[in-house]
């Protein structure tokens, strides 16, 4: 082999080499670019509560602010103005069977395993996510306010289904354990039929549909609100951490390692399988990758379920989900699918 053919060679392998590790970093600089600002606002709730500017009681107030005022008045602006005629209507058949796939196994072949009074907390706790906070912060940062439509739409057709699946372990279980049921329709209507979130996504498809004129100045007042919905929801999430929750019992690390690796990991690889790539397997994953859901605690209490484990496991993904999050991100970049 000649000199020049073997420069040539060894430069090539270089050059492609150099490219790799560029094309990484950039992947890895990406992933970081999206989870850690969501997960600083999560760690100066965290702050803020321990040197005392903010406590439980205001974090209490502060997340039902964000989630009955903010967050609806913030998906509705945004949403008036889209058309939803091309929603993926692939996704979300996709992401309905792949959810009830997933609650059928954890339900049957997982929970079984458990001791009785875990049951029902561990499956919520498994699959619901907390899409409508943490998992929209995720899409927004990745994708930017155009990812809106598909991810919003997402959010109220899954909150339906995460909310019939949560009650129907809660009251199997409750059940097989001897405590009181609650009528499984009244409370499951109650729910659905009042959720904030649902009730501003269907009212903007509506105004939408139908080009309703929406006055300026209420939307102006309403992008006030808007304005604070995420840094307030992130900020009273960290503060609504409790360090004592995570001593509960080992059920809570294998709770977090199933919801924030294994199921997440089944339902995105089975949307590649069935050929999602881009926004619409990036809308997929940060919301199936998204922490425990917060509204799975006071169902768990009300019900009679084992409402430690429950704050266990939505303080300990909430933290470890940056983590996670920032890896799948990563991982799916390198793959080239998002």
């Amino acid at each position: 082999m000649s000199m020049e053919a073997f420069c040539w060679r060894e430069c090539g392998a270089q050059s492609t080499a150099d490219t790799a590790l560029m094309q990484g970093s950039a992947n890895l600089a990406f992933a970081f670019g999206v989870t850690a600002p969501i997960f600083l606002m999560i760690v100066a709730g965290i702050v803020l509560k321990r040197i005392g500017l903010i406590n439980h009681e205001f974090a209490r107030l502060g997340a039902e602010l964000a989630f009955k005022v903010a967050l609806p008045c913030m998906l509705f602006t945004k949403l008036i103005h889209i058309s939803f005629i091309d929603l993926p209507l692939g996704l979300l058949a996709y992401a309905l069977a792949a959810t009830l796939l997933v609650f059928l196994v954890l339900e049957l072949l997982v929970a079984p395993r458990l001791v009785q009074a875990d049951r029902s907390t561990f499956v919520q706790a498994a699959f619901r996510g907390n899409m409508g906070i943490v998992g929209l912060a995720f899409a927004l940062n990745a994708f930017g306010e155009t990812v809106l439509p598909v991810a919003s739409v997402y959010i109220a057709v899954m909150t339906i289904l995460f909310n019939v699946l949560a009650l129907l372990t809660l009251n199997r279980h409750l059940a097989a354990s001897g405590a009181e049921q609650r009528p499984l329709f009244s409370v499951l209507w109650r729910r659905i039929g009042t959720n904030p979130l649902i009730l501003a996504i269907v009212t903007a498809l509506l105004v939408s549909a139908w080009q309703v004129p929406v006055p300026g100045v209420l939307l102006d007042a309403m992008t006030y609100l808007a304005l604070m919905a995420l840094p307030l929801a992130l900020l009273c999430g960290g503060a609504a951490i409790r360090w004592r929750e995570f001593s509960t019992s080992a059920t809570v690390y294998w709770g977090a390692l199933t919801k924030l690796v294994l199921v997440p990991g089944a339902i995105v690889a089975g949307g590649v399988l069935f050929g999602l790539r881009g926004e619409a397997l990036g809308v997929l994953f940060f919301m199936s990758a998204a922490p425990t859901a917060t509204a799975s605690y006071p169902m768990v209490r009300a019900l009679g379920g084992n409402h430690y484990l429950a704050a266990a496991l939505i303080a300990l993904t909430s933290l470890l989900s940056m983590v996670s999050v920032t890896l799948g991100l990563f991982l799916l970049r390198e793959l080239q699918l998002i």
